[in-house]
């Protein structure tokens, strides 16, 4: 009801008296959708910001308005230096007028979705601040001035669609007169309500509601009150402050709703295929069979076959075929098959220790969303959203920094360009890590990542240094130079590029470049 005739009729007359004889000394725009209009009164400052969004329009008037170095840009040079001489009501429409000297006339068009400020020289629209809504470019002064017959005759030939002859009341009006029985009324109980309306709608007070979940500026006792006013600029204000602190708190939760349904999802969908590839494993017991059976059977075994058929005790002596490297020995090929078993139990242990974890996470995620659907403050929304280290998206919605090498057990992480490697080295690496780039020319970072108790071998720093090589300027070269340091002696200065970096110790071996 911030836009509402009835509301508009009231303010007019408040801003003339304020207004009348001031000076415009500002007129700018700092976030899109948004008007500040600064007003020099003696040797006091005024502003009207307009805020017009297509979801959300309305006035306020804040005390001091501070402008911004950067970023901002300023709008209908026309009317800087411009005296007011009238503010003046549309009759019947939700809009209104500030008259300038020099034949200026700024229009304040608070039409919800299709509000505008547009600035009429004489009869002619001179500029328009939303210059996407072009039909506002020939509108005329009058144009939106409207004539209303609000007398009982007229009333009685609109019986049963009173909203066709007061479209001024708005929904919030409606739902007032809603709830006191209006459509209960016969026709002249109906007009003694609509002209009792009037009579609050002349001389109200100010009301910040909540009307049907949503933070509301009303004219009327509806809903439920949250705050009551006398002045109507003091009252705007507030709402205008409550609407963007409710605005930010529902962006925020909505976000914070989606990135722990994200989790939820996320952990669901690992469990479903953990579960699964460890129903396989605890059931796929053919490695430690193989290997059993060989070590049985050693005896019976020719060097270099390439596969043989021996009888599997673990089942009634069926007969069990099993495929052998020819270049090992029957017991080397045992030693193989028990190797890979045991791998097999470590994923098994792994995947049992990770489904743990994965359950206390949605556990903990399914709890976090019950908190926040029963939040009703930014504070509390923010500390649930720290607590559980989903306060920050981005970390998990952008792609990883790096591309990613298995190598001989060992992990080498290759930065993608400048800015992912300082990313990957600032958030992704170890200090014991090994770092590597190419000597003197621009390429990727490139880190392989340290295992504990394990030393980094040869042919591991080899092999990543050919990476480095190879996703560098010296790609197409025969040999290449490749710094090789502990990741704890490479560091980034403050203002340095992206990607440059200070190393304090290195040692450099030459590879020839390899993808």
């Amino acid at each position: 009801m911030q836009n509402n005739y009835h509301f508009l009729k009231l303010l007019s007359p408040i801003l003339e008296e304020k207004l009348r004889g001031a000076v415009i000394s500002e007129c700018y725009t700092q976030e899109k959708n948004e008007c500040i209009i600064r007003f020099e009164i003696n040797t006091k400052s005024f502003f009207i910001r307009t805020s017009l969004s297509p979801a959300f329009s309305c006035l306020s008037f804040p005390n001091d308005f501070n402008r911004a170095r950067k970023n901002s840009v300023d709008l209908f040079p026309l009317i800087i230096g411009q005296k007011i001489v009238s503010v003046t009501q549309t009759p019947y429409d939700r809009s209104f007028a500030i008259a300038l000297s020099d034949d200026l006339l700024l229009l304040f068009k608070m039409h919800s979705n299709r509000a505008n400020l547009v600035l009429f020289q004489h009869t002619t629209v001179v500029d328009i601040f939303r210059k996407k809504l072009k039909q506002d470019s020939e509108l005329t002064p009058t144009a939106l001035a409207r004539e209303v017959n609000w007398r009982y005759e007229n009333f009685k030939l609109h019986e049963g669609r009173p909203q066709n002859l007061f479209f001024t009341f708005g929904k919030v009006t409606w739902k007032y007169l809603t709830d006191t029985g209006f459509y209960n009324k016969s026709t002249d109980e109906q007009w003694l309500s609509i002209e009792s309306l009037f009579c609050v709608l002349e001389t109200p007070d100010y009301f910040i509601t909540e009307v049907d979940g949503h933070l509301t500026f009303s004219l009327l006792k509806v809903g439920s009150i949250r705050r009551e006013f006398r002045d109507p600029i003091i009252a705007l204000n507030e709402y205008y402050q409550g609407y963007a602190l409710r605005s930010v708190f529902e962006s925020e939760r909505t976000s914070l709703q989606t990135r722990i349904r994200k989790r939820i999802q996320s952990a669901q969908n690992f469990a479903t295929k953990a579960t699964d590839r460890l129903n396989a494993l605890k059931t796929d017991n053919n490695f430690k069979v193989w290997a059993d059976v060989l070590m049985a059977n050693l005896h019976a075994i020719k060097q270099g076959a390439e596969r043989v058929v021996l009888p599997d005790f673990y089942h009634d002596n069926t007969f069990l075929e099993i495929k052998l490297k020819r270049t090992l020995s029957p017991q080397k090929n045992a030693e193989l098959f028990y190797n890979k078993s045991k791998k097999q139990q470590v994923e098994i242990e792994h995947l049992t220790q990770s489904l743990k974890e994965k359950e206390t996470e949605w556990n903990e995620a399914s709890q976090a969303l019950e908190k926040v659907a029963i939040i009703t403050d930014l504070k509390t929304l923010r500390g649930v959203g720290q607590q559980y280290e989903w306060s920050s998206p981005d970390d998990d919605e952008a792609p990883l920094p790096f591309h990613e090498v298995a190598y001989k057990g060992f992990r080498i992480l290759i930065g993608k360009n400048a800015q992912s490697n300082d990313r990957m080295l600032q958030r992704y690496s170890h200090k014991e890590d090994l770092w590597l780039h190419v000597k003197d020319v621009s390429g990727s970072h490139v880190l392989i990542k340290y295992q504990s108790g394990k030393p980094f071998p040869k042919d591991v720093i080899e092999r990543a240094a050919e990476l480095t090589a190879y996703n560098s300027k010296r790609k197409t070269e025969s040999l290449c130079p490749v710094v090789v340091t502990p990741r704890k002696f490479v560091r980034k200065r403050k203002g340095d590029p992206a990607g440059a970096v200070v190393v304090e110790r290195e040692r450099v071996i030459m590879v020839e470049p390899k993808l």
